[in-house]
């Protein structure tokens, strides 16, 4: 059957494995995949690539895969649709067609049955097929009508004759769209302030912004400021050591909380516990908070050090308090320790792995004296299954409890501060970041290996920004394993990061449709864009997104296609708009009433410059500095563009009436980012349809430096940089209070 020239057969494969021929990057330069990509790629998705009889074989399995399997493993029905037919695969002589049946049924996610048919004799045969000499039949049978939203775990068994088979699939039935708000769609329109949690300076924390500063942020913004959202960095679980395990976008996990953020002293057994007590009162112990709360930056592993140290008494007097009987199987006595298993049991798998990679790794790093990572550990210990493994969980379970208790402590105080954004009457409350991956070799790499493709990257192709493209040094989750699993995974993910506020924000969200994967050992240059089956990634989202009544943001920045947006807004995806990008096609800035309303609006973001920043070139001094220009012609080159960037910013401030009183449009004139303008860009922004718009709290306060500088890793203070105020001198401070009071005039909070 195929009879055509290796490359003719990788090419082939590729196709069917969703990697795409060629692309065009955001310059318009035609990229065509070459073969030795497409091989890399395809070995990365576990497939046998490495001769013309391997190809051949791959493609075989490729066409019988449903017929020997049984079905597919993922179907999806939209609400208000036609229910549409699901097909059955399996094997059936022709002399068993008169008494052939399928007898199959639905499970909801409570076990609950809520379909149960017998279908046949007399199915008609939709499809034929001959492998390795036997028959095979494909029979179309019908869904029922008017299901609930939710997953559906169906299972067939067919009989009839020689038959006896069966086969189970996942059934996922969605809205057509995201969760909006009904006010949003009646022309309300939001505003709210954006933060790094980790940059909040205050008089009582360790070091490090914590979830009592977020408290206090919520009651200072949304009561008095009339703020409806506060965006918030990723929270995603981080190894908290620097240089390399910092950034809130290479977490860990993104299944769970970082606990650097718990604030210590609202732990319960802070205050009652007498060891806990005589450490927090120890001067020696009080000189190491004080010394980090001083320090400009961020002192990650002396603040993790500091918190580890009381946490780890704290958690002593825990279980002292409220558990009797013996290790491993203690069992609570008391309400609070109650609260905790419940919290374990609903949490359930992830969180028990989750912990219990946290435990072995712990054990890894004391048994040597450089640090390793997962791969390097011994054999048993590398997968999730193994009799070892279990092992050590029994033994070892006072160590994975403690992290269990840690992950319980951080959802506790920040499901504290989502209650106080509800008695702030903030209608969207918490707007958190969703990150693309994670560290391959942190644990969600060690608990998803079955559908991560650890031989590859992902990143982005050459652009003016990055010449040679970029590589972000996360796996990227393979569409084909993911897609056999059900998207467990992926369906997890959104539910743990959806759940503690009202909206998200999605890295990269192109990556729902297509992601540009490099292989391992490769340059960026010659990476290529893998496809994902989008249908069922949105359907997916939509299900979990009105299932948490959350908003959801795509960040579509850089090279986003047109078809993608559209998808996007159909699925009621919102639109990512950065008002440094907002121009048009001959160069100036967008007028306000040509941002779409469907979007969310902010002036820069963290890799950009702050608007100080911005205006005063503190960026392009930076990277100059620290050699990152290929020349000096082309720094002076950015500079001039910079100049013009800034004329075309007064120019569209002042044909709408907001260029500040006594500023002049030429930019050489105003050469300072003044807090009038600052002010007048952010009235520009609330003047758009965009549903919500965001000021950054470095802005309003004037910051110089931006949170982090792409391409560098410890040459630049990236993620650990403080804000110049405490919180408490924030709340305080009239900028925030006349701003506010502009951003009202056009957005009220009704």
């Amino acid at each position: 059957m195929y009879d055509q020239s290796e490359s003719d057969l990788l090419r082939m494969l590729a196709d069917r494995a969703g990697i795409v021929a060629d692309y065009y990057d955001i310059a318009g330069t035609h990229h065509v995949t070459t073969d030795e990509t497409r091989r890399a790629i395809l070995a990365a998705m576990n497939l046998r690539v490495a001769n013309r009889e391997e190809l051949v074989a791959e493609l075989e399995a490729w066409d019988d895969r449903w017929w020997l399997r049984g079905s597919e493993p993922v179907h999806v029905l939209r609400m208000g649709r036609a229910a549409g037919t699901w097909s059955w695969y399996g094997p059936c002589e022709s002399s068993d067609d008169s008494t052939f049946q399928v007898r199959w049924s639905l499970q909801a996610e409570s076990g609950e049955t809520r379909c149960e048919r017998t279908e046949g004799p007399g199915l008609r045969i939709e499809e034929i097929r001959m492998i390795q000499g036997r028959r095979f039949i494909r029979v179309a049978l019908a869904f029922p009508p008017d299901l609930s939203l939710g997953y559906y775990s169906v299972k067939a068994h067919a009989k009839g004759g020689g038959t006896n088979t069966e086969s189970t699939f996942c059934l996922i039935v969605a809205p057509e769209r995201c969760y909006i708000p009904d006010q949003l769609q009646q022309g309300v329109r939001w505003w709210g302030v954006a933060l790094q949690l980790y940059s909040l300076r205050s008089h009582h924390n360790w070091g490090v912004g914590d979830f009592r500063d977020l408290g206090d942020v919520i009651d200072w913004a949304g009561k008095r400021l009339g703020a409806a959202v506060i965006g918030l960095n990723p929270l995603h679980a981080l190894k908290n050591s620097k240089p390399y395990h910092v950034s809130p976008y290479s977490p860990s996990s993104r299944l769970f909380l970082n606990d650097l953020y718990i604030d210590v002293t609202q732990v319960p057994e802070c205050w009652t516990d007498l060891d806990v007590q005589s450490r927090l009162a120890d001067s020696s112990f009080r000189s190491r908070i004080d010394a980090v709360r001083r320090c400009e930056l961020v002192d990650y592993d002396a603040v993790r050090s500091t918190k580890r140290e009381v946490l780890e008494l704290c958690y002593r007097a825990f279980l002292q308090d409220n558990f009797e009987g013996a290790e491993p199987d203690l069992k609570p006595r008391t309400d609070r320790g109650r609260s905790f298993h419940h919290f374990a049991e609903r949490e359930g798998e992830s969180l028990t792995q989750y912990a219990l990679f946290q435990a072995l790794e712990e054990w890894r790093q004391s048994a040597s004296s450089t640090s390793t990572i997962w791969e390097d550990w011994p054999e048993p210990y590398r997968t999730r299954r193994s009799d070892a493994l279990e092992e050590f969980r029994r033994r070892q379970m006072p160590r994975v409890r403690f992290f269990q208790y840690l992950q319980w402590l951080a959802a506790e105080q920040l499901c504290e501060a989502v209650k106080k954004t509800h008695e702030a009457g903030m209608p969207i409350g918490l707007y958190h970041d969703f990150a693309l991956g994670s560290d391959r070799y942190g644990a969600d790499g060690w608990l998803n290996q079955d559908v991560l493709a650890f031989k590859a990257d992902c990143g982005a192709p050459p652009d003016a920004f990055a010449p040679e493209g970029q590589n972000w040094g996360i796996s990227p989750l393979d569409p084909l394993r993911l897609r056999a699993s059900g998207y467990r995974y992926f369906i997890e993910l959104l539910r743990n990061n959806l759940r503690y506020g009202g909206a998200i924000r999605i890295d990269h969200v192109m990556a729902l449709f297509r992601l540009f994967w490099i292989p391992r050992g490769l340059p960026p240059a010659m990476g290529t864009y893998v496809h994902y089956r989008d249908d069922e990634v949105l359907a997916i989202l939509a299900l979990e997104s009105v299932r948490a009544k959350a908003l959801v943001i795509g960040e579509d920045l850089g090279t986003v296609p047109d078809w993608v947006r559209d998808r996007l807004g159909t699925a009621g995806v919102l639109s990512y708009r950065v008002f440094y990008f907002e121009r048009e096609h001959w160069g100036g800035w967008k007028p306000p009433a040509h941002y779409p309303a469907q979007s969310l609006a902010v002036v820069t973001t963290h890799d950009l410059p702050t608007l100080v920043g911005y205006w005063e070139g503190v960026d392009i001094e930076t990277r100059s500095a620290l050699g990152l220009f290929p020349s000096d012609d082309a720094r002076k080159a950015m500079w001039a563009e910079r100049h013009r960037e800034k004329a075309g910013i007064l120019a569209a401030l002042k044909a709408e009436g907001l260029l500040p009183s006594g500023a002049s449009d030429d930019p050489v004139q105003t050469a300072t980012m003044t807090t009038e303008l600052m002010e007048s860009i952010h009235q520009y922004l609330a003047r758009t349809p965009s549903w919500i718009v965001l000021a950054n709290i470095e802005d309003i306060i004037g910051s110089r430096v931006q949170t982090n500088l792409p391409g560098t890793v410890d040459q630049h203070p990236n993620w650990c940089r403080k804000l110049d105020l405490t919180v408490e001198d924030m709340t305080q401070d009239a900028r925030f209070e006349r701003l506010a009071a502009l951003l009202r005039l056009t957005r009220p909070l009704v």
